[in-house]
């Protein structure tokens, strides 16, 4: 068994490999309905709410974090709030134009890469992995399509290794080769039928990743640079490959552990340890990015109003697959490189959330960018079930107060 890799998603962690194979995990859904359509309803966004945005992210440090970023804009207005310590040693106040870790946000940017690389005609999403990356899957496995893996239907699994996070420190600063993650996934057959389930995995991506070398020629990092970062100025964006430091001015992240954990210091009632340096090829083209509040607001109005991908393009990230959720009834709810949200009010956000040990990070709009936010959150628990809670204050206190 390898070193742990984490996957880099708030609420759904890469699960068990299924043992049974195709046939039998698609019988064993067979009797779900078919989900209906996605609508999104017209309906008009809340004024901002600046009270509760602010409560939204009060009294950090807490147990829970120790600092948060929240920008909000669109049509109507926009706020702005930083709270916490961005330094625990030296008791440093948070800052609004820090760089963090993103998470699985990346995700959207590589989905964004895969798009282009259709619209210019080089990449079909009805052209199979197979024929793009020849020998890169068993020869047993069926035939998967560009579209399956950027929308998590392609039925991959995930490599079988130790999550705890004893293990993830230990190996922190281990250096991952994408090609390895994917042979120790497909070391294990596949989940399902490809096209009749959803399965959020790291494993999708990293495939679409070395689908974007395969076809360009270039690096998965020059290509995201070349075309995203660079022409919409996001100076304080980068993809750190092999480096483990985050470059310039940044929160540093924490993770809660047991008391006595080699590393640790006191915090409050518990203990933490100081995540910040730490390798990230362990996601990758899932989860690699370093950003920018400001950045990120930046890319998510560019992206939604078809200055990233050609609108005859996009819209595949907003449009979840009518299957069900993996091992479930339950209908599916992300699209290709979002999930799709439905708030208290009716109304409907598109975004993507993403999660490194010490960082959570999250970016949503409606699809009129009528409202958009994006947030950082130190959380000390990133990975935890239920850890989500914050940074979905931030966001219905953003998106439907």
């Amino acid at each position: 068994m390898g070193p742990a890799l984490p996957t880099g998603r708030l609420a759904t962690l890469a699960t068990p490999l299924a043992s049974a194979s195709a046939s039998a995990t698609t019988s064993a859904v067979a009797d779900c309905p078919v989900p209906p359509p996605a609508t999104d309803p017209a309906v008009n966004v809340p004024p901002i709410d600046p009270a509760a945005l602010a409560r939204s992210i009060e009294n950090l440090p807490a147990p829970d974090a120790t600092a948060a970023i929240v920008r909000v804009g669109g049509t109507n207005g926009t706020w702005k709030g930083v709270t916490g310590i961005g330094d625990l040693r030296t008791g440093r106040p948070a800052r609004d134009d820090v760089r963090f870790r993103a998470g699985s946000v990346t995700k959207m940017f590589t989905t964004a890469v895969v798009l282009q690389l259709v619209a210019e005609g080089e990449v079909s999403l009805e052209g199979t992995v197979q024929e793009y990356l020849p020998g890169l899957f068993p020869a047993a496995y069926p035939a998967i399509t560009v579209g399956q893996l950027l929308n998590h239907t392609s039925g991959l699994p995930a490599p079988d290794l130790d999550g705890g996070f004893e293990e993830v420190y230990r190996t922190r600063y281990k250096t991952w080769k994408p090609e390895e993650y994917v042979a120790l996934a497909v070391r294990n057959p596949v989940e399902f039928t490809p096209g009749t389930q959803q399965h959020y995995l790291n494993t999708n991506t990293f495939v679409a990743g070395l689908l974007i070398e395969r076809v360009t020629g270039r690096s998965y990092e020059h290509e995201v640079t070349a075309r995203i970062l660079r022409p919409l100025g996001m100076r304080d964006s980068y993809l750190p490959g092999r480096s483990p430091r985050i470059r310039g001015a940044h929160h540093h992240g924490y993770q809660v552990v047991p008391a006595g954990f080699p590393g640790s210091v006191p915090y409050g009632d518990t203990a933490v340890v100081d995540m910040t340096t730490t390798s990230v090829t362990s996601t990758w083209a899932s989860g690699d990015l370093i950003s920018t509040a400001r950045d990120l607001e930046t890319f998510v109005n560019a992206l939604f109003s078809g200055k990233v991908v050609p609108p005859a393009r996009l819209e595949p990230m907003f449009t979840v697959p009518r299957v069900t959720t993996f091992g479930g009834c339950a209908p599916a709810t992300y699209t290709s490189g979002m999930s799709r949200m439905v708030l208290p009010g009716g109304q409907v956000a598109y975004g993507k959330t993403g999660a490194r040990y010490g960082f959570s990070a999250g970016v949503g709009a409606t699809r009129d960018l009528s409202r958009t936010v994006v947030y950082s959150v130190n959380s000390t628990d990133a990975k935890a079930a239920g850890q989500n809670q914050r940074g979905l204050g931030i966001a219905l206190a953003a998106l439907a107060s």
